[in-house]
């Protein structure tokens, strides 16, 4: 069941991001604002939230606003964050997504069983070698490189193999991060410090949010107790395609 104001927090997060007035119909639907410096999405791309049954997406210029509200308003909410839905009605040239938002309250998060984890700074050099030891694609998920928390880890023959902690986000919002060693895997690393980093998250009374595509990220997600709320995804749209969509 979802937790009615953890959805509020994300939802008052993501409306932030927008960078423009713009809220959550209250029913199924979606609404579309233009925001040049939205935070949803990559400049001068089209971002789109879906949490529960409606969505939010900011385009980066006005003359996008009613083709692409029209276009979208053409599907139904949940086709929002599929990338063929979204081609079948808008002239999409490139995606970035989707990626699952799921968020914990302290009533629902479940601890990782006892184990050793140490915290360090967010800047520690030993950090730097784990997210060197990994394709650059995983330390790029991760965010690792980019949390302002004390970094939650544990080690192995004195290496860091594991780590998690969160960036800050508006809203009160705690943006989790985890990575662990290639060869690390599949121990139940990732569950035993992304604990410690949601535990330090709540304590700062933050909402923790975990954004994730890969799908052994979510199960660790969901093994502490997070609920998966929308999806959030960006597209690049062809200007003069959606141009000739304005014309019709």
């Amino acid at each position: 069941m979802v937790d009615d104001s953890l959805k509020a927090h994300a939802r008052s997060l993501w409306q932030t991001l927008a960078g423009a007035p713009v809220t959550f119909p209250s029913g199924p639907g979606v609404r579309v604002v233009a925001s040049p410096g939205s935070q949803m999405c990559p400049p001068s791309w089209t971002g789109i939230v879906v949490l529960g049954d409606s969505a939010i997406a900011t385009v980066p210029t006005e003359d996008a606003v009613v083709p692409v509200q029209n276009a979208l308003s053409r599907i139904a909410t949940e086709s929002l964050s599929q990338p063929a839905d979204l081609q079948s009605v808008l002239p999409v040239e490139s995606v970035l997504g989707p990626a699952t938002l799921a968020y914990v309250s302290r009533s629902s998060f479940v601890p990782a069983p006892p184990g050793v984890v140490e915290s360090v700074p967010h800047d520690h050099p030993e950090l730097r070698a784990l997210l060197d030891a990994v394709r650059p694609d995983d330390a790029d998920e991760s965010g690792i490189g980019e949390i302002d928390s004390p970094a939650f880890v544990v080690r192995e023959a004195g290496t860091i193999t594991a780590a998690a902690g969160y960036r800050t986000w508006p809203a009160a919002t705690a943006h989790l991060c985890v990575l662990t060693a290639e060869e690390s895997r599949g121990l139940g690393l990732a569950k035993r410090v992304a604990a410690a980093a949601v535990d330090h998250a709540l304590a700062a009374r933050l909402l923790p949010q975990w954004r994730a595509r890969p799908a052994a990220s979510r199960r660790v997600a969901r093994a502490l107790g997070f609920c998966e709320m929308g999806t959030q995804l960006s597209v690049e749209l062809d200007s003069a395609r959606l141009a000739d969509l304005t014309r019709r």
